[in-house]
C-alpha cells in the first residue's frame, strides 16, 4: 500500500508539472491565434482602379446609400477644387486613404516592462497619413474634442481578427465625385491576414449623408522587401483660376451629371444611388426604368 501512494504522489508530482509547464508556454503566447498585421505591404491596384486614378465618372452614385442631401453636395461639386493650393497637400481620410495607390507599413508598439501592445501604426506612402490604433483600452475623446483627418481609434482582437473603431474625423469625400462623409461618421475596420495578403473590411456608419453603412474592402500583398519612401509636398496651385475662385456648380446648373449614365446605358434614376442600388433585387427594377439615348459615335474625319 505505501508503495501504491508513493507512485500516485509522483504521478501527481509529475501532472502538476506538466501544468505549469503548459502555463508558461501559454503565457508566452495570445489565447487566440491572433494574425499579427504588422509588415510592409502593397496594394492590389487593380482592384476599384477607378477610385484609386483618375476617380469615377461625374454622376455616377450607384451602389452607394446616399441621400437627398449627399446627392446635392456631389452635384455642386467640381474636380478642380483639389488643384487649389489649400488641397493639393492635404492627405486623404481614415476611410479613403487605405484606397490609395500607395504602399503600407503597419507596425506595433509594445510596452517595455510588460511587453503587452499598447497600438499599432499605419504608414501609408501617398501624402504619408499615419493612424494609431490604441490596443490599450483607453476611453474615446469627448464629443467636443479636436477631429483629424485620421481620427481616433481603438482596436481589440475578435479572433483572429484585428478590429478597431474609428471616430473624430473631420469631414471628408466617400468618392472622388463629390460624394460627403461628415465629420458625424464612424468607422468600423477589420484587419483580415490570411499568410501574405490582407484584406482590409470597412464599413462608414454616417448618420448625415448615408442611410445604411457603406461596406468596403481593400487587398494588400506581403511585400517584406519594401521600403517607402518620404512624401514631401509643396502647397501650390494646379489651376489657372483666378484666386479666391472655389470650383462648384450651383444647383441645377451641372450639365455634365447625365453623361454617365447616357454613356453606359444606365437609367438616370439608377445613376443617383441610394441604398436600394446595393442589392442584386434592384436589376428587377432596372427593368421597367427608362434609358437616355447613347450618344451617337464621333463620324470618322474626312478624307479616312
Amino acid at each position: 500500500m505505501p508503495d501504491v501512494c508513493h507512485d500516485v504522489a509522483r504521478l501527481s508530482s509529475r501532472i502538476a508539472s506538466l501544468l505549469v509547464l503548459a502555463c508558461v508556454v501559454l503565457v508566452g503566447k495570445p489565447l487566440l491565434a491572433q494574425e499579427d498585421p504588422s509588415g510592409e505591404w502593397e496594394s492590389k491596384f487593380h482592384e476599384d482602379r477607378m477610385e484609386r486614378g483618375p476617380g469615377p465618372e461625374i454622376g455616377d452614385y450607384t451602389g452607394i446609400p446616399l441621400n437627398n442631401g449627399a446627392r446635392f453636395h456631389a452635384d455642386a461639386y467640381e474636380a478642380g477644387i483639389i488643384g487649389l493650393a489649400e488641397n493639393t497637400c492635404k492627405q486623404n481620410s481614415a476611410d479613403h486613404a487605405w484606397r490609395d495607390p500607395a504602399l503600407l507599413r503597419i507596425s506595433k508598439e509594445v510596452d517595455h516592462d510588460t511587453q503587452e501592445v499598447i497600438a499599432f501604426h499605419t504608414h501609408i506612402s501617398m501624402l504619408a497619413p499615419e493612424q494609431t490604433i490604441y490596443m490599450d483600452g483607453r476611453p474615446h475623446p469627448p464629443e467636443y474634442a479636436p477631429h483629424a483627418t485620421q481620427g481616433f481609434s481603438t482596436g481589440k482582437w475578435e479572433g483572429d481578427i484585428l478590429a478597431f473603431t474609428t471616430d473624430h474625423l473631420k469631414e471628408g469625400l466617400i468618392r472622388w465625385n463629390g460624394i460627403p462623409r461628415s465629420d458625424k461618421a464612424t468607422l468600423s475596420t477589420h484587419l483580415l491576414r490570411h499568410e501574405n495578403y490582407l484584406t482590409v473590411a470597412l464599413a462608414i456608419y454616417d448618420p448625415v449623408y448615408l442611410t445604411e453603412p457603406l461596406v468596403r474592402t481593400i487587398d494588400f500583398a506581403y511585400v517584406p522587401q519594401q521600403e517607402i519612401a518620404p512624401y514631401p509636398c509643396d502647397a501650390v496651385s494646379e489651376t489657372d483660376l483666378p484666386e479666391g475662385t472655389v470650383p462648384s456648380h450651383m444647383p441645377g446648373t451641372n450639365e455634365f451629371l447625365n453623361e454617365f449614365p447616357a454613356k453606359y446605358g444606365i437609367p438616370p434614376e439608377a445613376a443617383r444611388g441610394g441604398a436600394d442600388t446595393m442589392y442584386p433585387e434592384y436589376i428587377d427594377k432596372l427593368k421597367t426604368m427608362k434609358r437616355l439615348p447613347r450618344p451617337a459615335a464621333p463620324k470618322p474625319a474626312a478624307g479616312k
